[in-house]
């Protein structure tokens, strides 16, 4: 349980949510990430363990870095995703979704004691361990670098998709550089029982310029303008990687994988398979909204797909959505009309990547 934004008075939460997202683009704003899951894979065989259930490359990723990951079902269905972090040549840590924490835990147990009992490996569970705050914005660096610590984090040093251990307010302390917004940002884990002082310091330090709590709902609107994957929203239980754009990527493992025999089953090969697209609106009578049906030109009976998420963007100064639309990516740049209810507008399909696609302020 974690507040979907911080209303402040007279505020509605949709006018909260716009706020913070602002504030999150032109400052810096501190999100609690506790609920992500939290999993420590170790021992010998732990990359080798891991490397078979994602659809990239883990076993050659070098101490010290992160890479972010798909997870698939025997189906090649994507089921998660999250990061796996090095931090040494036996240790891992893997985060998941907040829904996912528990089921993919179990997932990892499952395989290690029914499938590879001869792997020594050992999956431990530590979402509950750990406090996690996001830290966004183009003004981070500048509140990280008012506590006291012995993790080097500029720029150079830590560069992004990157991880390091060390002491942070005087707290055992894991900090990694990634970001579910799309801005410069960190994470910094650190154990539970220093959570809510570490929170309430971060908040206190930042005052000056004016530092933004951001709630869930906030994340999920800066993730959208970015373009990032919401698996279970933009997503469904067809979904495989080549639907979201990573089909290159899984097409390169050499190595096996769980569900990659099956991304080569012709249901998978089709060319008007649901694909994740972005969609803009023209109009002034919006109805971009999550679960709003889409027809192409010359549809008329039945749905193309269906909006998965829709927000207006503080930053862009327009309503933006995602969509599972039929054959979507071959598409990009044509129009189609959108229903809700019994309102009906044209939107425009395009890529789903809307804000900084070039990555300039996550490498800042």
């Amino acid at each position: 349980m974690r507040p979907a934004c911080y209303p402040r008075k007279g505020e509605s939460v949709a006018q909260a949510v716009q706020r913070e997202a602002a504030g999150v683009r032109a400052g810096v704003g501190v999100f609690d990430a506790s609920p992500l899951g939290k999993i420590e894979v170790t021992g010998p065989d732990a990359a080798k363990f891991l490397d078979r259930f994602y659809v990239n490359n883990v076993a050659r990723l070098e101490d010290g870095r992160v890479r972010y990951g798909l997870m698939l079902n025997e189906a090649g269905i994507i089921i998660d995703d999250g990061t796996v972090a090095r931090l040494g040549r036996e240790r891992f840590v893997v985060t998941t979704t907040s829904g996912g924490a528990s089921l993919v835990a179990a997932w990892l147990e499952e395989w290690r004691q029914c499938e590879w009992p001869e792997l020594e490996v050992f999956v431990t569970p530590v979402t509950t361990q750990w406090a996690t705050y996001a830290v966004a914005g183009p003004r981070a660096r500048q509140l990280l670098a008012r506590f006291g610590t012995d993790i080097a984090f500029d720029w150079r040093s830590m560069p992004h998709m990157s991880a390091r251990e060390g002491r942070f307010a005087g707290a055992p302390a894991r900090l990694y550089r990634v970001s579910f917004s799309g801005e410069l940002g960190y994470e910094i884990n650190v154990p539970a029982r220093y959570g809510p002082a570490l929170w309430t310091e971060l908040l206190k330090a930042g005052t000056d310029f004016g530092v933004t709590p951001y709630g869930v709902e906030t994340v999920l609107l800066l993730r959208l303008e970015k373009g990032y994957l919401h698996v279970g929203v933009d997503t469904d239980g067809t979904t495989a990687p080549a639907d979201v754009g990573w089909g290159g990527i899984a097409a390169k493992r050499k190595t096996d994988f769980i569900g990659k025999r099956s991304l080569a089953r012709p249901d998978n090969q089709r060319a008007d398979r649901l694909q994740l697209v972005g969609l803009t609106d023209p109009g002034a009578a919006a109805v971009l909204v999550p679960g709003a049906q889409l027809r192409l030109p010359g549809t008329t009976e039945g749905s193309d797909g269906w909006v998965t998420s829709a927000s207006h963007s503080p930053a862009l100064g327009k309503t933006i959505a995602l969509a599972l639309l039929r054959g979507g990516r071959a598409r990009v740049g044509e129009k189609l009309v959108v229903h809700d209810l019994e309102k009906t507008s044209a939107a425009t399909i395009v890529a789903p990547t809307f804000l900084d696609p070039e990555g300039k302020r996550l490498h800042a």
